[in-house]
């Protein structure tokens, strides 16, 4: 750098014009900043300088100097190559400008580059990423030419907006596929919810021999492992991240720790927690505190938050989360109010309905359940159906039927199609003695044609996630599945009988 200072000195000096050289050094430094001082002392700078520092400023993220420059660009007539338009659609896309993105568009095609697949893609991408699916499908279809990123836009553009079965389709016209293809399905099933479909995708990913699972796969199956309780798989992938220098990646680590603490090996959490020291961030502290909570282990959650402060981390919305939900499974309604009014007063952190929710739970499993419900009429936001759906749940635990039909009242405008909120308040009714309004509910829910959802289990085996339902007979091992649950039946009809265990004891000689 000093040398460079040292030549831009001497031509200066000496009236040489060794701009536009020192310029492209100075981008590949990069020291942006300064070769954008010497383009701007330019007396006839060129497209080429302008595509160059418009791309450098892209790689870097700062994307209001990519759109500012081409203005520039425009106000002196010069026109952007194919090139700068792949990451000027790229800066709108950042910026969420519709406007400018529909301009930059316009001068696209005037510019006559309409046939350019990277710029195209890009294209795709930017309205992709804007929310505008329908112009993004126009314009990929309306291409001659699709590379896999064309595809892979595409797809990341259903994924991202909750169309999955979109999503699916294309993936499956994809003529090829590569390994963003496929993290994208899992990674949109996965954020999606669609937890048993993320890994149904991955493990059918790695019966493909030609594609492997990498860092941003890894971080995106494993909250699908950790939401479906499949420890066998997530094991099976942390050694893969192991042995493929993976877990060098804090996204890895914090997933692997996620993964651990919520299928409840709170062991194996704290020695991925402690091996990754140098490495945590507040995503660590926030998982293993929320997976002591949620485990029982409110002592030893309380303990890891002193540490956490004791090394100058400061707590978020989401630590407090955990925090409360230690209380709960504690049953600490002093701390939890302590933690909720220190959250403004010490953090400056404004409780969020999440807190309100966790405070409701508390406080209604320890029976304050009048607390509860004045706690949610005085809320600075709307309650919606969680918090409701907390206080409903504890009043059918200490069968308080008045306040009951006050939260579910809200919860049937809420939630009109959930079945659940009228269970509840029925079994409620039901431990009560209250059989007219038990009649009068189911009457509510034949009307409106509100049906129980069928309970269901996942069981992993084999590598593999299985869904049953009640009575299911679609599996395709259903017959063996069945005749083996027969015959433990049956084992437990005679073990339950007296005289074969008469019979059992005459054969040992006793």
């Amino acid at each position: 750098m000093n040398q460079l200072k040292q030549i831009h000195a001497y031509t200066l000096r000496n009236g040489i014009d060794h701009g536009p050289t020192l310029i492209l050094k100075l981008l590949q430094i990069p020291n942006i900043p300064y070769a954008h001082t010497l383009f701007n002392l330019l007396p006839k700078p060129t497209v080429f300088l302008y595509n160059k520092l418009i791309q450098a400023y892209s790689s870097h993220a700062q994307h209001h100097q990519c759109l500012s420059l081409y203005k520039q660009m425009c106000f002196h007539g010069f026109s952007p190559n194919r090139h700068s338009f792949t990451f000027l659609f790229c800066a709108c896309a950042a910026l969420s400008s519709l406007r400018l993105g529909q301009a930059i568009h316009s001068h696209f095609v005037k510019s006559g580059f309409e046939w350019d697949v990277f710029a195209l893609t890009s294209l795709v991408d930017m309205y992709c990423k804007l929310g505008l699916l329908g112009f993004a499908r126009q314009q990929f279809d309306g291409m001659r030419v699709r590379d896999i990123p064309t595809w892979n836009s595409m797809i990341s553009g259903y994924a991202k907006s909750g169309d999955l079965e979109g999503a699916l389709e294309l993936f499956g016209l994809m003529p090829c596929r590569n390994v963003v293809s496929w993290t994208t399905m899992i990674s949109g099933y996965s954020q999606n919810g669609q937890y048993s479909k993320a890994l149904a995708m991955f493990l059918q990913m790695e019966k493909e021999a030609r594609v492997r699972p990498n860092e941003v796969t890894i971080s995106s199956v494993l909250p699908a492992c950790a939401n479906l309780g499949a420890l066998a798989v997530g094991e099976r992938i942390e050694e893969y991240a192991r042995k493929n220098g993976f877990f060098k990646n804090l996204y890895v680590n914090n997933a692997i720790l996620e993964m651990y603490a919520r299928c409840g090996k709170i062991d194996l959490a704290w020695q991925v927690f402690h091996e990754i020291s140098r490495q945590r961030n507040l995503c660590s502290w926030n998982t293993m505190i929320n997976g002591l909570a949620v485990h029982g282990r409110y002592n030893e959650a309380f303990d890891l938050y002193g540490e956490m402060l004791r090394v100058g981390i400061a707590p978020d919305d989401v630590t407090f989360v955990g925090l409360i939900l230690a209380c709960t499974h504690g049953g600490m309604v002093v701390k939890g109010r302590q933690l909720l009014k220190s959250m403004e007063k010490e953090f400056g952190i404004a409780p969020k309905l999440e807190h309100y929710g966790c405070m409701v739970d508390l406080l209604g499993r320890a029976g304050e359940l009048q607390e509860a419900y004045d706690l949610i009429k005085g809320l600075p936001m709307e309650p919606d159906s969680v918090i409701w759906g907390a206080l409903l749940g504890a009043c059918g635990f200490h069968c308080n039927v008045e306040l009951a039909e006050k939260a579910a009242e809200p919860l049937f405008k809420l939630e009109p199609w959930n079945p659940a909120n009228y269970v509840i308040l029925s079994n409620i009714y039901a431990s009560a003695g209250h059989w007219d309004g038990v009649s009068r509910l189911r009457k509510v829910m034949k009307g409106g044609k509100i049906i129980k959802a069928a309970g269901y289990s996942f069981i992993e085996e084999g590598g593999q996630i299985h869904k049953f339902i009640v009575e299911d007979k679609s599996h395709s091992r259903s017959g063996e599945i069945y005749a083996l649950l027969d015959g433990f039946h049956t084992r437990m009809k005679l073990y339950r009988d007296p005289t074969y265990w008469v019979t059992e004891l005459e054969e040992m000689h006793f």
